[in-house]
């Protein structure tokens, strides 16, 4: 790796990328619960999709023209962004039904089924010790939920199911990393769910009540489009490995914003719970970071005049 590069990975320029990207997450998250109160969930992930896909057509199709719909991988494509649409539709219900908090950090535990997956499907060596941060995942999200507790509900499977859609959307994206070019990514993504939703809205569709509410509706679709645009330039100042452990932050972001809008603060037991999850994937990143780490240099001692 030239010294240019290194320099560029170090810079503090990803970290605070993905950060801001992260909090714009969490903005768009309370603006659809906000909105669920009035308004059928999947009309709210339609404009969700659909004003992040004008978004990018307006900000990428001048420069990128014909290029930003060519795929050699539109099968790929299509049911990378039919995962992501599913993964968004079972959230936003979710924070329907539940505390933004306790909603979101369960959807993080997606890293660890990527692992797991990543084991059983793709055949990725996994430590013991990276089998007790999954370990440690999934005992975090039971202590959230607590079943059997009198706290455990329907509504809690729901962010598992956005977990596990996003996990799978997770390991295609791996498959198309060096194979489509991540602008083509966004916009199919965006696409497909946009056409999915859409085919629902003569049977749920309600006009919105006030211009607030509309501003809402094309807002939540904009910050969407956005902070993938975010995410993109995040990664080309440090690997998703470096990057993983800041999206954490998420998590604080999420806790103040339901106290601040919803006026709802995580009990003793859910903090232990958003706790454990958060632990259990940064050790998972930062693993990664470093198998990463020693693959480059078992790469540069094996070069050729090395």
């Amino acid at each position: 790796m030239s010294a240019g590069h290194t320099a560029h990975t170090r810079s503090p320029r990803g970290p605070l990328m993905i950060m801001t990207a992260v909090a714009m997450f969490v903005v768009m998250d309370t603006m659809s619960k906000y909105l669920s109160r009035f308004y059928p969930v999947p009309a709210i992930v339609w404009a969700r999709y659909f004003f992040h896909v004008v978004l990018v057509v307006i900000a990428l199709g001048p420069r990128l023209g014909m290029g930003l719909v060519r795929t050699k991988r539109l099968g790929l494509q299509l049911v990378r962004g039919l995962l992501l649409a599913g993964s968004t539709l079972f959230f936003v219900f979710a924070i329907s039904q539940m505390p933004l908090a306790e909603t979101s950090s369960i959807t993080f535990i997606a890293p660890v089924l990527v692992t797991l997956m990543g084991a059983f499907f793709l055949k990725e060596e996994v430590d013991t010790a990276r089998w007790f941060a999954v370990a440690g995942g999934f005992a975090g999200v039971l202590i959230i939920v607590r079943p059997g507790g009198g706290v455990f509900s329907w509504a809690s499977v729901l962010p598992l199911g956005s977990a596990a859609c996003f996990a799978c959307y997770q390991i295609l994206t791996r498959k198309l990393a060096n194979l489509e070019s991540p602008y083509v990514s966004i916009f199919y993504s965006g696409l497909v769910g946009s056409v999915m939703m859409s085919l629902t809205l003569p049977y749920v569709w309600i006009w919105p009540q006030s211009p607030f509410h509309a501003l809402l509706f094309v807002v939540i679709g904009i910050i969407g489009g956005l902070s993938h645009l975010v995410l993109i330039k995040a990664y080309d100042y440090a690997p998703a490995s470096t990057l993983a452990p800041f999206s954490y932050t998420q998590l604080i972001w999420v806790t103040v914003m339901g106290y601040l809008v919803f006026g709802h603060f995580p009990d003793y037991w859910s903090l232990i719970g958003i706790a454990v999850i958060m632990v259990s994937g940064i050790y998972i990143a930062t693993h990664q970071q470093m198998s990463d780490r020693q693959q480059r240099a078992e790469m540069r001692e094996s070069a050729p005049g090395a």
